[in-house]
């Protein structure tokens, strides 16, 4: 009996699955908006959207705290929907000198909250300030695309950010500061 112990110990771990490493995925930039809206002078609310983004994500199935984002895409790619209000917002009353720049977000933590939900930190670099920010994520799908052919994941996100925190407090109070931000994004696996 005291030979056999070692032996099934051995069997058992030899048996047991191998962890999966974490998995390279590109963002697809058909399938994958950041929307932001915020409040304007009590009487409406205003909308914003970008759109044809770029990122990559190192996601790991077994280990989800393990996975990690980076984005990165010009602030004049901002849709607003009227001309003279995206005009406006290149002007110094916001974005300004700052307005050929490009918003990035690299996550910096993951703290699983559910099966399929989590609060991912990271650092937001909007009109040349870096801050930390927290998204409330989802994963709503995972699983062979049914016509690439090949795995692809779907997030969602939000979280609400203060103007002022980035120098773009222009006509706060009046104008919400705080603007509330709604991510949804396809990836799929990198070649």
């Amino acid at each position: 009996m005291i030979r056999l112990a070692p032996l099934s110990l051995i069997a058992a771990l030899t048996a047991a699955p191998a962890f999966a490493a974490p998995e390279a995925y590109v963002l697809d930039p058909s399938h994958s908006q950041i929307v932001f809206s915020y409040n304007h002078l009590g009487f409406s609310t205003s909308y914003g959207m970008f759109s044809g983004f770029e990122g990559k994500i190192s996601f790991d199935a077994e280990a989800p705290a393990s996975s990690s984002v980076e984005v990165a895409f010009p602030v004049k790619t901002m849709l607003t929907g009227w001309q003279a209000r995206f005009d406006h917002f290149m002007t110094p009353d916001f974005f300004g000198a700052n307005a050929d720049s490009d918003v990035t977000f690299k996550s910096t933590a993951i703290e699983v909250t559910g099966e399929k939900t989590a609060k991912i930190t990271g650092d937001l670099t909007l009109n040349g300030v870096t801050k930390p920010v927290v998204l409330d994520a989802a994963l709503t799908q995972a699983m062979e695309h049914p016509m690439e052919k090949k795995p692809w994941l779907g997030f969602t996100g939000t979280t609400v950010l203060k103007r002022t925190d980035f120098n773009l407090g222009q006509f706060a109070p009046y104008v919400s500061d705080e603007v509330t931000v709604q991510i949804s994004i396809e990836a799929s696996k990198a070649e």
